[in-house]
């Protein structure tokens, strides 16, 4: 065990430390983040809209199309809103101005998408292309546009106003050529060029999106999420770098389905792995902390109840780092085999029909099993799947803990002889 920790170290950790701190990842991270209190409260009117009870269905029917324009103008409008924050926390990674970074990125990002005649009512930009479907040509447009602001800042093709100017004026100047730049290219090649920028991505990552809903496509972020938090690395923020615009893309089709009354298509948005796969954090500890609960050892039962609390709400530090799960070759095993088993379930569970696919983003620090009802929509089957899997995590992690607790006995009891 201690030369696959090393191997882990020499090999995986240093690479996918350096991909989680790289500036346009780090960048695209931070702005989905941004707009995630917009899509957890968007979500939300989808379950006012189609509740799962059919007599409260009935009831609000009627007024189904009003209640659900907070979610089409919070969710619908996902890559719009995610285009800007990057822009904005790309230029800030570059110490340029925010705002202009932002708002140039925004209107690369516009540009992308002809607008189309209505009659009697002028030009209309359709919604189709702005909301998740459009997230990877959002971060593509975001990049360029602040990479354009970046090469006139640092090539000095500004347009600099004397002392004495308001810094805010100021600033809006030296984005002026930045501007004259990226608004002409964007519009040359989508409008008069006739290259849909917007078919052309989706092409180009359909089979990434297509992937993550496979089985060895849920896996290997399990995978690479237990690896790397066993190594004492935040494997969440690592890997949800690069996979969370895949996650969203995949969200936001089940959403858009939900909308339109039919059933979700996808097996792997984000959903999946907090409720089903990670119950109580990464690598399903709320089996662990229920065992130590019980422990015969004081340490053990000590960590256990100061971890039980955030457990619950998929907090797992605490346990990972007190009991510690860390560089520890007794437990690693668990933390590894227990969500990649209950990957497996979860992911036959939802593909037979066994389960509702999910299609909310809820509040991550939910119980599990409330978490799970709400992001299927109400399906009563999701709770009866957390409590199966949290079952097969602690199962999974009892002989292994078992063998940890007598060693730690074993110590203590050679400490008090001496």
């Amino acid at each position: 065990m201690d030369k696959i920790f090393a191997w882990l170290d020499r090999n995986l950790i240093p690479f996918m430390t350096r991909l989680s701190e790289q500036r346009h990842l780090k960048a695209v991270r931070d702005g989905i983040i941004s707009t995630i209190p917009l899509i957890i409260v968007g979500s939300f009117f989808l379950i006012i809209a189609f509740p799962p009870v059919p007599a409260l269905a009935a009831l609000v029917k009627p007024y189904t199309a009003q209640i659900l324009l907070p979610f089409r103008l919070t969710m619908g409008l996902m890559a719009l809103y995610a285009a800007h924050s990057i822009g904005y926390h790309l230029a800030r990674s570059y110490k340029l101005d925010g705002v202009a970074g932002g708002i140039l990125a925004l209107a690369a990002f516009l540009l992308t998408s002809l607008p189309v005649a209505v009659e009697d009512k002028g030009l209309a930009l359709l919604m189709e292309n702005l909301g998740g479907g459009g997230m990877f040509v959002a971060i593509i447009m975001a990049i360029f546009a602040v990479e354009i602001l970046r090469f006139a800042k640092e090539k000095k093709i500004t347009i600099r106003m004397p002392e004495g100017v308001p810094d805010s004026v100021a600033r809006s100047f030296e984005a002026l050529v930045p501007a004259g730049i990226i608004i002409p290219v964007v519009w040359a090649v989508r409008h008069l060029a006739g290259f849909d920028i917007q078919h052309a991505v989706t092409q180009l990552f359909t089979p990434l999106v297509t992937a993550g809903n496979t089985m060895a496509g849920v896996l290997a972020p399990i995978i690479l999420i237990s690896l790397l938090w066993a190594t004492g690395i935040h494997g969440d923020s690592v890997v949800g770098t690069v996979a969370r615009p895949m996650w969203l893309v995949l969200l936001d089709q089940n959403i858009a389905a939900a909308a339109a009354g039919q059933p979700p298509p996808n097996i792997g948005p984000e959903p999946f792995f907090q409720w089903f796969v990670f119950i109580g954090g990464s690598g399903a500890t709320i089996g662990l902390v229920c065992l130590m609960l019980f422990s015969k050892s004081a340490y053990l039962r000590g960590v256990g109840k100061a971890s039980f609390l955030p457990g619950v709400c998929n907090i797992n530090e605490p346990i990972i780092f007190g009991a510690p799960i860390m560089l520890n070759p007794l437990l690693f095993v668990p933390f590894l085999a227990g969500p990649v088993l209950m990957g497996v379930i979860t992911w036959l569970a939802m593909n037979f029909g066994l389960v509702a696919k999910p299609f909310i983003l809820v509040p991550w620090t939910l119980p599990a099993p409330i978490g799970a009802y709400l992001t299927t929509g109400g399906d009563w089957r999701a709770i009866v799947l957390v409590a199966v899997n949290a079952t097969v995590a602690t199962a999974i992690y009892y002989p292994f803990f078992k063998a940890y607790e007598r060693k730690l006995l074993k110590e203590s009891a050679q400490e008090d002889s001496q």
